[in-house]
């Protein structure tokens, strides 16, 4: 069954089969992907002939084909005994699965949406394969397919080993394969330059000012500077997220509320006062609230800037909790901040782990990288909300008098679900030596003294994943007391990658003279034995042949074919066919051109201009020629009974002047001009017209 989408698209798809191999079922936009480039999307086409099968897979020029010329068959894979498919889930995907194609050594990994044609795709793939199994199977109708085969690639990659660029080696691979550089030229750059990159960076460290506070959706009356000035140097970087920054009605519902700017302007009075900030980002959900803040000296070297919300709350949905993310660049370092607030409860450990890691799967920048976890370094901070367990509030109270932390963090959930590998698996978070930042009784230093009586807990925390990052501080700020949270901070000196600019031009100078290297290294490349072909006397309705070699002298597929020239009908002259006319020739190959010239009508010689055009490559001009030879089925009987002599020994005057003698004898008289000499019996006479009449 096919899509509405596809009904279209197979016929135009069909047009690049013959009328026996029938195109059964299509799959668009199925993506390869590798390290360093984006390819483009295949169409997978699984075709029939003579009650065989086998998978094509094609490149088109437009995401949508208009004509079969759009397309390319790039590979034919038969579906034989040596086949296989499978599929695999992408780790935290929900819309994409990896569908292989395995057959023999061959293995091609297509990136695909999951949905109806996916599976249907799918499960036609596995009953062609069942129907298989059961004949006996004649593939050679897939030879003439086999211009981009294994032998192809046999060849490719000895070239590789044998060259002197080893660090272009998927490039070079790529484009031996028949893929242009140009379409994909900034892609191919990025990734050269990424792998040249320890060539025109350096590493400098830069100091990163994290904090989180859960503020109980109190106004801001007293100063954040116990909080955010407490280092004596002025960090480079600030990320400060607020939780639970309004609890009233208008802000759940109307994502809107006066504490977002009171709360920001309570951040402006407090940052370190030796330098100067400018917001980088500013993110809201509900009562989270994220702001990056950078030293104005470092502003010019931030880029790309993208933020996103995620709610994991009522309905799984909802901002009253979830997470709110900034990401930026900083020089060639990309970083990821995360402030969260998870499900709160004792027992509702499995609901945080979900929350972290819907928070995870679904943040989504719209900017690459796109995801969370594909940033150079996260700081993953906020109200985590895990609790302590297996301890009595009693218990926890009584060893934090005796400052024994360490027990208290035994029965820790945060530990215990990272132990567990459950949540936060690749995240380093520093020793805690503080007390336990949460529940406190408002505005005071003693913990809940309600009648649920919680048990202390450090819910406010802050951790990281990254290279280079080193955490100077860890630490609570206890006399910040209107909330019945305490906020946490965690200072950080970070490597970050910074460019050389000098350098940096030169390795782009020397990257992009590879790649032009490399372009013209792999442009399709042939020659021919000859490019004037030269015909004996040419006799009517005797046919002649002449043979050409064109030889395959470069490292790609070269594929060539006859084009017609400008306001010509066909590629060739009438009296000319050419076998084959358009074909492919592999690196080391050559192919046998046969031009056969066989006269029908009257001409004193032949001559023609060739294009032998190269898919990719250069043209090649060809020139034929020869003279031809007079004969009795092409001459008139009347000029034949006129003629002096036998047809073949007339001179080119003797001819001309028996056909105008025959003219003269039946046109009417007037002035004519005979071989240049004046009459008074014709008209001046087009020469050309009388030797018609011959």
């Amino acid at each position: 069954m096919l899509l509405p989408t596809h009904e279209n698209v197979i016929s135009i798809v069909q047009a690049k089969f013959s009328c026996t191999e029938i195109v059964r079922t299509l799959h668009l936009n199925a993506s390869i992907t590798q390290k360093g480039w984006v390819d483009e999307s295949r169409i997978l086409a699984l075709v029939e002939h003579d009650s065989t099968f086998a998978l094509f897979i094609i490149i088109s020029e437009k995401v949508k084909p208009e004509s079969f010329s759009d397309l390319t068959i790039e590979r034919a894979i038969p579906i034989d005994e040596h086949f296989s498919c499978d599929t695999d889930p992408i780790p935290e995907s929900y819309t994409h699965i990896i569908f292989s194609i395995i057959h023999k050594k061959l293995k091609l990994n297509f990136v695909i949406e999951i949905g109806f044609e996916s599976s249907n795709f799918a499960s036609e793939v596995i009953r062609l394969k069942e129907v298989s199994s059961f004949n006996v199977n004649n593939f050679n109708w897939l030879d003439k397919y086999s211009c981009g085969g294994s032998q192809t690639e046999i060849d490719v990659q000895q070239a590789t080993m044998n060259d002197q660029s080893p660090d272009l080696p998927i490039v070079r691979q790529k484009v031996a394969q028949g893929h242009g550089i140009s379409a994909n030229r900034e892609s191919f750059l990025r990734y050269q330059l990424s792998l040249k990159e320890p060539e025109y960076t350096h590493l400098q460290e830069f100091s990163i000012f994290v904090g989180t506070w859960n503020v109980n959706g109190q106004p801001p009356t007293i100063s954040l500077k116990n909080w955010l000035s407490v280092d004596q140097e002025p960090p480079d970087v600030y990320a400060i997220g607020f939780q639970e920054l309004d609890l009233s009605k208008e802000a759940f519902l109307m994502f809107d509320t006066p504490r977002e700017a009171e709360w920001r302007k309570a951040i402006m009075d407090a940052i370190h006062p030796d330098t100067k900030y400018r917001s980088v980002a500013y993110v809201r959900l509900v009562g989270m609230q994220l702001e990056v803040l950078v030293n104005n000296s470092h502003y010019k070297y931030i880029r790309n800037v993208a933020i996103d919300t995620v709610g994991t709350g009522i309905l799984g949905k909802m901002g009253n909790k979830g997470g709110v993310a900034v990401r930026l660049e900083l020089h060639n370092t990309s970083l990821c901040f995360v402030n969260a607030h998870l499900a709160a409860g004792v027992e509702e450990v499995e609901r945080r782990n979900q929350d972290y890691n819907d928070i995870n799967q679904r943040a989504n920048f719209r900017r690459h990288p796109y995801t969370i976890k594909e940033h150079d370094q996260v700081y993953w901070l906020g109200d985590l909300n895990y609790r302590i367990t297996e301890q009595s509030a009693f218990q926890v109270k009584k060893y934090l008098a005796s400052d024994d932390l360490a027990s208290v963090l035994l029965a820790d959930q945060l530990n215990q679900q990272k132990d567990l590998s459950k949540v936060l698996q690749d995240y380093t978070e520093g020793d805690i030596t503080f007390q336990p930042t949460y529940k406190f009784d408002l505005n005071s230093d003693v913990y809940d003294t309600s009648e649920k009586a919680r048990a202390p807990a450090w819910t406010d925390r802050i951790l990281w994943k990254g290279k280079g990052i080193h955490q100077l501080a860890y630490r609570s700020h206890m006399d910040l007391k209107i909330s019945d949270h305490k906020p946490v901070s965690a200072l950080f000196k970070s490597e970050i990658c910074v460019v050389d600019q000098n350098k940096y031009r030169k390795v782009h100078e020397e990257v992009l003279k590879k790649m032009d290297k490399l372009e013209n290294e792999f442009l399709p490349q042939v020659t021919v034995d000859q490019s004037e072909v030269i015909f004996d006397t040419v006799k009517f309705r005797e046919p002649q042949h002449r043979e050409i070699i064109i030889a395959n002298t470069g490292q790609v597929l070269a594929e060539f074919e006859f084009i017609k020239k400008l306001d010509d009908v066909s590629y060739c002259k009438e009296w000319l066919s050419i076998t084959p006319f358009s074909g492919c020739i592999k690196p080391g190959e050559k192919c046998d051109l046969r031009l056969i010239v066989n006269l029908e009508q009257p001409l004193e010689s032949i001559y023609d201009i060739l294009v032998l055009h190269l898919i990719g490559g250069k043209d090649m001009f060809i020139t034929v020629s020869g003279e031809c030879q007079r004969s009795c089925f092409t001459t008139s009987i009347a000029t034949l009974s006129r003629a002096p002599v036998p047809l073949l020994q007339l001179t080119p005057d003797q001819f001309k002047h028996a056909v105008l003698t025959l003219y003269l004898l039946i046109f009417p008289a007037r002035n004519f001009q005979v071989l240049g000499k004046s009459t008074k019996l014709h008209p001046v006479f087009d020469t050309k017209r009388a030797m018609a009449f011959s």
